[in-house]
């Protein structure tokens, strides 16, 4: 039996209902076989990516505790997207950072550096992202990302502006409604 390891997933969605896909992906994970959720992040609306229009995305992190190897953390996260809607194929591969009904990230495995074909983490561009490190700040700051120091040192390197919490369930407030910013009214 393989020893549990701590790995860190990124979360987010921009298309149809973003925070109830996110959500749904949350259970997900926790049905995932030898494995369990830790931890995972409040909602947050940030800006989409890469000077594509499109709607602002709905991000979260989970920490989880598995004993699936990356690989078979991949696959598994792969299937979530895909009974999400999400399809990967040579069409929506050509078009970076372009709207997602859901997008699962393997961002952190322990403190392994894998490269692989289809499989780098940690996820190669983590360090330079606000809208992952935010909610993975939240939830576990002081893990390590390989080559870059604790995911709380590699937040204080980068522009966080415009990534904002989302309103709890619990207030009333559905997120798959509320006005994007720019939005009248």
């Amino acid at each position: 039996m393989t020893v549990p390891i701590q790995a860190c997933i990124g979360l987010g969605a921009n298309i149809g209902h973003p925070a109830a896909a996110v959500r749904t992906a949350i259970a997900a994970l926790a049905e995932l076989p030898d494995t369990r959720v830790l931890a995972s992040s409040r909602l947050y609306r940030t800006p989409a990516w890469g000077g594509v229009s499109q709607p602002d995305y709905v991000n979260a992190a989970v920490l989880l505790e598995t004993r699936l190897s990356p690989e078979a953390l991949l696959h598994e996260l792969l299937s979530i997207e895909r009974r999400a809607g999400r399809l990967r194929t040579a069409e929506t591969a050509s078009v970076k950072w372009g709207p997602r009904a859901l997008d699962l990230d393997l961002l952190l495995y322990g403190n392994h550096a894998i490269h692989q074909a289809g499989l780098r983490v940690p996820h190669p561009y983590l360090h330079e992202r606000a809208f992952a490190l935010v909610p993975l700040a939240e939830i576990a700051p002081d893990m390590v990302i390989p080559g870059h120091g604790m995911v709380v040192e590699a937040l204080r390197r980068v522009d966080a502006e415009g990534i904002v919490p989302l309103l709890p369930a619990a207030l009333g407030v559905d997120a798959d409604t509320l006005p994007r910013r720019g939005d009248a009214g």
